[in-house]
């Protein structure tokens, strides 16, 4: 990518793409286009068709996706598979039109079936069953996977995927229960320390396992892929260790320096026992993740308390 050229980042307000926006900041890109929900529905086909004849951008970051813990997915799957896969649909077809030099689509490690092989290849995918908690999300994700491999073999777009594992950082959504798992379990601990609660609880057993990698992390990577000379459709991104349920929220109460106890809620799902992801192909390209995860845990907690009056709850 030349600094001067035109680059979209496709939901730049989330987790992920405000981090993409940060790094391509810092890497002195100079022409970042940004478009709030508002100024345009990525669900609308003629909308996303005027942006891209309009704009023309040259690279384009589609990290635009609704998101959810294990409760969100339960509670919205029409919308988890319908508002994904209109997204992928219009952006990656409207910028193949555009004739955009290369697009990238951010998708999640729950694409792989929930009893992967460990640690999970990209050759994994749909080699079995989906995690039923989070297939909704997941089927949209593989869908647009599979359309930026149909476009590169028939057209020559140069689009690929990346497989990021769990993401945490900056900027998270915070709800207990719509959240992903380490900004709920901050925000929990958190309060429970105001408000004097003697436990937390966690839902699960505890005993299933994540991987968990710093945004600023991932959105290194992502600029880094865009930059770098591959053919690859599918590229894993991940932290290279993964830590259980009942680790993690031993370490989270450690950040939060919550003096409670910790109470497992068993009657929820633990979702996938394991997930760890292969991520060889990237090592080999030369990138490796550079922030440790309690660093990583006390920087997102500090952000968490700097920014409670304007944080996504």
């Amino acid at each position: 990518m030349d600094q001067k050229e035109k680059i979209f980042v496709a939901g730049h307000r989330g987790l992920v793409g405000s981090a993409i926006i940060r790094q391509l900041h810092q890497d002195g890109f100079q022409h970042i286009i940004t478009k709030t929900r508002h100024e345009l529905d990525l669900r609308n086909q003629d909308a996303v068709h005027h942006f891209f004849q309009t704009e023309k951008p040259d690279y384009v970051f589609l990290s635009a996706a609704k998101v959810g813990g294990i409760v969100a997915n339960d509670k919205y799957p029409a919308e988890f598979i319908y508002d994904n896969m209109a997204i992928e649909t219009h952006v990656i077809h409207e910028a193949y039109q555009a004739k955009v030099k290369r697009l990238m689509l951010l998708g999640t490690g729950c694409i792989y079936p929930k009893f992967a092989n460990q640690p999970i290849a990209e050759t994994e995918l749909l080699t079995g069953p989906l995690e039923p908690t989070n297939q909704w999300y997941a089927i949209a994700k593989i869908a647009g996977i599979k359309m930026c491999e149909a476009y590169r073999k028939q057209y020559g777009f140069p689009a690929f995927s990346v497989m990021p594992c769990n993401i945490y950082g900056p900027g998270d959504y915070f709800h207990l229960e719509n959240a992903h798992v380490v900004p709920s379990l901050l925000r929990k601990f958190h309060e429970a320390k105001i408000n004097q609660q003697p436990f937390v609880d966690v839902w699960g057993t505890g005993k299933a396992f994540r991987e968990f990698m710093h945004v600023d992390d991932l959105a290194n990577a992502c600029v880094f892929l865009m930059n770098c000379d591959h053919t690859e459709d599918l590229i894993n991104i991940g932290y290279g260790e993964d830590i259980s349920i009942q680790d993690l929220a031993d370490i989270i109460k450690n950040v939060t320096q919550y003096p409670g106890g910790i109470k497992y809620d068993t009657s929820k799902p633990d979702g996938t026992p394991k997930k760890l992801l292969n991520a060889e192909k990237i090592r080999k390209l030369g990138w490796k993740p550079k922030i440790s995860f309690e660093k990583g845990l006390q920087q997102t907690y500090q952000w968490y308390l700097e920014n409670q009056s304007c944080i996504r709850t």
